[in-house]
């Protein structure tokens, strides 16, 4: 849990701007990175497309906030306060600078509406600089909170709430099969993550057009979207509760900690990798990210009222060495993303560890390659 110690506000203009442009590289690097397993067989086609919408509104957010954070330091005026991270755990902003981004959002209309036009901005600020030759920040502070709020608008960020949303997989008639998916970030340790369930359905309606088991599930998921939680107690729960939806197969990804010499103080071998790398500007970071998946291996009856059955799932849980015990999960694989020059670094020191971590390294070209 992230306490108030682990919180740091980023109140230096250049090294605000500096990790905005950090996180543009990383997120501009996931989509690739998910081709890239989609290629060697750990996604499928349907998974990458929703995890890249999830990673695309991951950017959007952090292209909000630059522009929110945009004059930071600067003397606008007023006082607006500074981009707040978790520089101790995940290295991402902490969940109540998403949580306000969803009020603002809330208000962006009205906001907008009392605004001056980016144009006007502009001619506003030529005038200042050439007409009285000063520094117009007043005015780039309000074209700072006019671009934060069209940015809301467009609604395609992720928030901290992204409730669940159904893609039809097979099926017409008896049994339909459906891939649901919904992500949060989560306020105990201020990361974004991500679920996606197969669902086979055998009710009488499509599952998506039930106006009673659709709204239900979507609450259920939502309440049990917490990392504490176990997979195998996510996936028995909705079991539990839905006597005509099957959960087949549930996926977590989990998307950080962000780890950077510069901005960040978590412990460990990959502190000491970015460390001794001596990375130049933009590539002093590394990025985690974990995949549990829990999958359903059989069915059993079970008697349900006087004369009825319902069908429940047995999960497949991990057989190595017991951990499927405690980590309720069928298998779960950490992989790190990282530039070149770190993992060489990483890759000359071989810490305890990191021999099964997979590890994609990219380069400015955009260019991806695992080890």
């Amino acid at each position: 849990m992230t306490t108030q110690n682990d919180r740091v506000g980023l109140t230096d203009t250049f090294a605000s701007r500096r990790y905005f442009n950090k996180f543009e590289k990383i997120t501009g690097h996931l989509g690739s990175v998910a081709a890239v397993m989609q290629a060697e067989g750990s996604l499928s086609k349907e998974e990458v497309e929703i995890l890249t919408r999830y990673v695309r509104g991951i950017a959007y957010t952090f292209r909000a906030l630059s522009m929110k954070y945009l004059l930071t330091g600067r003397d606008t005026g007023q006082f607006f306060g500074s981009l707040t991270m978790d520089n101790h755990e995940s290295g991402f902003p902490v969940a109540t600078e998403l949580m306000v981004m969803a009020n603002d959002a809330q208000q962006a209309r009205t906001h907008l509406a009392g605004m001056p036009t980016v144009e006007a901005l502009k001619n506003q600020m030529v005038t200042q600089i050439i007409g009285e030759r000063q520094i117009p920040t007043k005015l780039q502070f309000a074209l700072s909170q006019r671009l934060y709020y069209e940015e809301l608008l467009r609604g395609q960020v992720f928030w901290a709430r992204n409730d669940p949303r159904v893609e039809w997989l097979s099926g017409v008639d008896v049994r339909r099969r459906y891939l649901v998916h919904w992500a949060v970030y989560d306020t105990e340790v201020n990361l974004p993550t991500i679920y996606l369930m197969e669902v086979e359905d055998t009710g009488k309606k499509a599952f998506p057009n039930d106006q009673d088991r659709w709204p239900e599930a979507q609450a259920h998921l939502m309440g049990q979207s917490l990392g504490a939680l176990k997979l195998l107690t996510i996936a028995k729960g909705f079991d539990e509760s839905f006597d005509d939806l099957h959960p087949k197969r549930l996926r977590r990804f989990h998307i950080g900690p962000m780890y950077s010499h510069s901005y960040t103080r978590q412990h460990g071998p990959i502190r000491d990798v970015l460390e001794a790398a001596r990375s130049p500007e933009g590539e002093d970071w590394a990025l985690a990210w974990t995949d549990e998946l829990l999958t359903s291996e059989s069915v059993r009856s079970e008697r349900s009222g006087w004369f009825g059955t319902v069908e429940r799932e047995i999960f497949a849980l991990d057989p190595f060495s017991g951990r499927g015990v405690e980590t309720g999960v069928t298998r779960m694989e950490r992989s790190i993303i990282l530039p070149e020059r770190p993992f060489q670094v990483l890759a000359e020191k071989n810490p305890p560890g990191f021999d099964t971590v997979r590890k994609y390294v990219v380069s400015s070209a955009g260019r991806v390659l695992r080890y």
